[in-house]
């Protein structure tokens, strides 16, 4: 289908992927929707165990599965360290990210290095929210984070949203200083119709990719999308992706460029002597400590190489 391969992309990679290849050989003992399996992690002898609760095998939280998982942990003998992502807490800064940071820091011995990574996270969320803090309700975009993963689009359903008392909601509202369109309260991401977006009418759309990639070119061109074309958002072309994050998207170290895409896109003016690709790039030196080469492969990982022409 050449039309639909000109509107979807495909591609991308885990970052710590990008940085460890060697990790694809690796036993894999869970997965997201797959039980964990104990045989195979007591076969590797682990020194220690990391689960994190509210990201990719234990999407719930803490649910009776990740319940169930730290018992069997504990009764094996090996030593467990526990995290809770941002997904854990209603209407979480994605900061909370530097919690985590810091008890790996302690687990390994690395607290310095731990510091600097998350004060490198957090003042660049700072940054953005100098920017944005004296704004008033009146000059504020709405900003819908939409998710279009085939899964989600069906005769009835356009995608998948995120509500207030999320984090996505929390980087919209309390550092991007903007609205999210999306008013439920349920606190997660929900099934959303198209004629629900159409009636949300979204300044700004921030394609959210937990699920699923999709380039702004698929709402824009994409036949299964026409029903959408008439949001002023996409026929503004205030549309944007967020970098490849599969599985828990806003919630983890690259966090600083998600708030960067939504900030750029809705306070333009506010963002335009920053070079989105530059500022990525910068990023990942920065946190990661890696050169510049090294940086553009994450780049490139993430899909963000649009960022060059912005």
């Amino acid at each position: 289908d050449v039309y639909k391969r000109q509107v979807t992309v495909s591609g991308g990679k885990h970052v710590a992927l990008t940085l460890s290849p060697d990790l694809k050989n690796l036993p894999l003992v869970t997965d997201y929707g797959v039980a964990m399996n104990y045989e195979t992690l007591a076969s590797v002898k682990p020194d220690i165990v990391i689960i994190r609760l509210g990201d990719s095998a234990f999407p719930a939280g803490e649910d009776n599965n990740a319940q169930k998982t730290i018992q069997t942990i504990e009764s094996l003998g090996i030593p467990l360290i526990v995290l809770y992502s941002p997904n854990c807490y209603e209407n979480s800064s994605p900061t909370a990210i530097s919690d985590e940071i810091h008890i790996i820091g302690e687990v390994f011995g690395k607290e310095e290095e731990a510091d600097r990574i998350a004060s490198k996270l957090e003042s660049r969320q700072e940054m953005i929210r100098e920017r944005t803090q004296n704004i008033s309700d009146e000059e504020k975009p709405d900003v819908l984070v939409l998710g279009l993963s085939p899964m989600h689009r069906t005769q009835t359903s356009a995608g998948i949203a995120w509500g207030l008392k999320t984090t996505e909601s929390y980087m919209i509202e309390d550092v991007v200083n903007a609205k999210n369109a999306f008013r439920s309260d349920l606190g997660s991401f929900e099934v959303v119709s198209a004629e629900k977006v159409l009636a949300m009418d979204p300044d700004v759309i921030v394609i959210g990719t937990a699920a699923h990639y999709a380039p702004p070119e698929e709402l824009y061109e994409a036949s299964y999308y026409k029903n959408l074309r008439e949001l002023q958002a996409v026929k503004n072309h205030r549309v944007v992706s967020l970098p490849y994050t599969p599985r828990n998207s806003a919630k983890r170290l690259e966090y600083p460029i998600d708030l960067m895409v939504i900030a750029k896109a809705a306070y333009p003016e506010k963002f335009e002597d920053i070079d989105l690709n530059e500022w990525i790039l910068s990023f990942y030196q920065d946190v990661y400590g890696v050169d510049r080469d090294t940086a553009i492969q994450l780049r490139s990982a993430q899909l963000m190489d649009w960022g060059v022409e912005t």
